[in-house]
């Protein structure tokens, strides 16, 4: 079985994120954070829904937005080099993508809905890969990563929006 990611595994960026997680592979991921975080989410109360702790900033429906959109899309990342396609990945906008999302039309309890369903579905698809697959590597944003280290982002990623709805939404 694999270890964390080392350095050299993923971008410079992500390295916050894969440190605000613990265990040694995706499996520990897997059964230390799917819990938790849908409970969280399942969690958040309907008057926050359309909070903003500052003008210019998202609500709380914007992050739970961001976190489906970056979840899809770090899994489609590691999906293309599972299975060993090479070909290079573009970066991605987060704010061009909540700026056209419309999380502001749905309701809170849609996106509560969707959420549970993608992180099942991330969940299973990375529970699913053999060590080899796990392993593969490939380019996304300019940067070399291996499809494990995106496992860690992903989970690292939605950690840090939840410590951020923690300390500056839900207050």
């Amino acid at each position: 079985m694999l270890t964390r990611p080392k350095k050299g595994e993923f971008a410079p960026n992500y390295s916050d994120y894969i440190n605000k997680t613990e265990g040694e592979n995706v499996a520990d991921l897997i059964a230390n954070y799917s819990g938790l975080l849908n409970q969280f989410v399942n969690d958040l109360p309907e008057h926050k829904a359309n909070y903003a702790y500052a003008p210019g900033k998202w609500t709380v429906k914007d992050v739970l937005q961001h976190l489906l959109d970056a979840e899809r899309i770090f899994t489609y990342r590691a999906l293309r080099f599972a299975r060993k396609d090479s070909t290079m990945l573009p970066g991605f906008e987060e704010d061009m993508y909540a700026a056209n999302a419309n999380a502001a039309q749905r309701s809170l309890q849609s996106l509560k809905e969707e959420f549970v369903s993608v992180r099942k579905a991330t969940d299973l698809f990375f529970a699913s890969l053999r060590d080899e697959q796990l392993q593969q590597k490939g380019t996304a944003n300019n940067y070399s990563t291996t499809v494990q280290a995106l496992a860690f982002v992903v989970f690292g990623h939605l950690l840090h929006h939840k410590q951020i709805l923690e300390e500056r939404y839900l207050q």
